[in-house]
C-alpha cells in the first residue's frame, strides 16, 4: 500500500523545517521566494496531498479577488463586474463582491480575513488610512483618490463634458442646465467642473441644479426646470439614471423630449439605448475598464510594481434621439 506523503516529507526533501513548509503553504509572502519555490518543488515531487493548492500559492494565497463598490444595485457596475470575473476566471481566480456602503465598519478588516489576494476598488470616498492599511494590492477603477496611493483606470470625465456641451451647442442650444452628481463625489466634481469650463469656452449660458446620480434627483430637477420662467433648452445630467428620471418626470408633466427640451446623460448603461426616445449619453467603456483593472491587479498579485500610476481612457459621446435642435421661440 502506498504511504501518503506528509509535511515532514516535504520539509526533508526541501531541506527546511516543517514550520517553514507550513508558512509557505499558508502565507507564501512570509517565505523567501527561492525557499518557497524549493518547497513547492518538494510538494510536487513527494505527491503531498496539498500540491494543487500549494502550486497556486506561489503567487497568491486565497485564489480570489474582491470587487468593492459603493452600491452593487447600481446597473452601472454590472459590466465591470462581468469583465473582472471573465479575466479572473481565465487566471483561475474566483471573484467576491462587497458593497462598501453596506458595512463600513467591516472595511478595515475586509482585506485582512485571508479571503482575497487583491481588491478592485470602485469607491473613492473611503478613508485613505483604511485603504492604505490594507495588506493587499489595490487597483482603483472609474473613481479615483490620490490619497490611496494605488494605481487605477478611468475615462477623462472633465473632457467628456466638453463633448456634451459641443454636441448640444452644435444643435443650437445656448442655455444648458447641468444636473450635478452628489456633493463631494470625485466623478460629480469632475463632470461639473468640465461642464462649467466647456460652457465658458464656448460662450454658452450654463446653469447648475443639485442632484445625486439617482432617478429621483432627475425627477426633482425636472420639476425645478419646468418652474423656471426662462427654461434652458437643453439639460445635461451627470448620470443616465438621473436623465431617465428627468425624462420620465417631463412625460408626467405633459412635456416631450426632445420636442420641449433636449436631455443628455452620462455612462451609457444598457437601458439608455432602449428608452423612448433613446438617450444621448457619454459612453463609459465599462468592460474595458473592468478587464484592464483585473489584469493590472493580477499582475500586482504576482509581484508587479504597485506604483500609483493612472491610465486615462478617452471618452466618446453617443448621439441618440433625446437631443435635437431647440424648440422655436
Amino acid at each position: 500500500m502506498t504511504t501518503r506523503a506528509r509535511m515532514a516529507d516535504v520539509a526533508r526533501t526541501a531541506g527546511v523545517s516543517t514550520a517553514t513548509v507550513s508558512r509557505a503553504l499558508s502565507d507564501p509572502t512570509r517565505v523567501d521566494p527561492a525557499t518557497r519555490d524549493r518547497i513547492m518543488d518538494a510538494v510536487t515531487s513527494t505527491g503531498y496531498r496539498a500540491n494543487a493548492a500549494a502550486r497556486s500559492l506561489r503567487v497568491r494565497r486565497a485564489g480570489a479577488i474582491l470587487v468593492l463598490a459603493p452600491n452593487l444595485a447600481n446597473p452601472f457596475f454590472n459590466r465591470i463586474v462581468v469583465a473582472v470575473t471573465q479575466v479572473a476566471d481565465a487566471h483561475g481566480l474566483a471573484v467576491q463582491l462587497a458593497d462598501s456602503r453596506a458595512a463600513p465598519e467591516r472595511l478595515a478588516t475586509l482585506a485582512r480575513d485571508g479571503r482575497a489576494d487583491g481588491i478592485v476598488l470602485l469607491d473613492a470616498s473611503l478613508d485613505p488610512a483604511v485603504v492604505r492599511g490594507w495588506p493587499l494590492p489595490v487597483v482603483q477603477a472609474c473613481e479615483w483618490n490620490a490619497a490611496y496611493a494605488a494605481p487605477g483606470l478611468a475615462i477623462d470625465n472633465h473632457a467628456a463634458m466638453g463633448l456634451v456641451v459641443d454636441h448640444l451647442g452644435g444643435l443650437g442650444h445656448r442655455r444648458i442646465l447641468h444636473v450635478a452628481g452628489p456633493e463631494g463625489n470625485v466623478l460629480a466634481s469632475a463632470r461639473t467642473e468640465g461642464f462649467v469650463a466647456a460652457c465658458a469656452a464656448r460662450a454658452v449660458q450654463g446653469s447648475l441644479e443639485a442632484g445625486d446620480f439617482t432617478m429621483e434627483s432627475g425627477a426633482r430637477a425636472a420639476r425645478a426646470w419646468a418652474a423656471r420662467p426662462d427654461r434652458p433648452t437643453a439639460v445635461s445630467c451627470a448620470s443616465d439614471e438621473c436623465a431617465i428620471g428627468f425624462i420620465g418626470e417631463c412625460w408626467g408633466m405633459g412635456l416631450a423630449v426632445p420636442r420641449d427640451v433636449s436631455v443628455a446623460g452620462f455612462d451609457d448603461i444598457e437601458v439608455s439605448a432602449r428608452l423612448a426616445p433613446p438617450l444621448t449619453t457619454i459612453h463609459q467603456p465599462r468592460a474595458r475598464l473592468g478587464a484592464a483593472a483585473a489584469e493590472r491587479l493580477i499582475a500586482m498579485i504576482g509581484g508587479a510594481d504597485h506604483a500609483p500610476e493612472w491610465d486615462v481612457m478617452p471618452a466618446h459621446l453617443v448621439a441618440r434621439g433625446s437631443t435635437a435642435a431647440p424648440p422655436a421661440s
